[in-house]
């Protein structure tokens, strides 16, 4: 059960059990990082103080920010760290805000934690907001915001539509002719 350790040049390999019936052996630093299968819980993504991203980040699971991120952030869930900077709309069930955000916020479950500066509007099921956090916009309680941030594409369209038509009752065939047809 327990391996002395190697003295110095010398070799350690170790048997990965359950990865067919060959056990080829593995180095030890590989066997001790490799990821460990848990159906329920999955390994969050982070964006490092040191990265900029320009452009929406989508993630199924969850995403941790420290670093910067310009555009939109959609997952299942936020961190968005001490030193994040963040300027884009947010959609995720549960949020917690401890960095910088300018844009919206759409969430079941979301949390200003004290050191944050949020200056847009939220739409929650859930909203919590402590002592020293700042908040500059509307906040509107819904009861499944997630649903109304797919709605907007189909409400969206309708204006388009009365657009165009008042475009083409505008518009006369004298103009749509090149005055060389006359």
């Amino acid at each position: 059960m327990f391996t002395t350790k190697p003295e110095s040049g010398q070799k350690v390999t170790k048997s990965i059990e359950g990865a067919g019936d060959a056990k080829a052996p593995v180095p030890a630093t590989f066997a001790s990082r490799a990821p460990r299968l848990n159906a329920g819980k999955m390994v969050p993504s982070i964006i490092g103080e040191d990265l900029t991203i320009t452009g929406n980040v989508t993630s199924k699971g969850e995403i941790q920010v420290d670093g910067e991120i310009q555009g939109d952030i959609h997952c299942s869930s936020l961190l968005l760290g001490d030193k994040s900077q963040v300027r884009g709309g947010v959609i995720a069930e549960d949020i917690v805000v401890r960095g910088h955000l300018v844009g919206s916020i759409k969430g079941l479950r979301i949390t200003l934690q004290a050191p944050s500066h949020v200056e847009g509007d939220i739409f929650h099921q859930s909203l919590a907001i402590e002592q020293g956090a700042y908040f500059e916009g509307k906040s509107r309680r819904s009861d499944d915001p997630l649903a109304e941030a797919k709605t907007p594409e189909v409400t969206g369209s309708k204006p388009a539509r009365s657009a165009e038509s008042s475009s083409t009752s505008v518009s006369s065939p004298s103009v749509l002719l090149p005055p060389a047809a006359e």
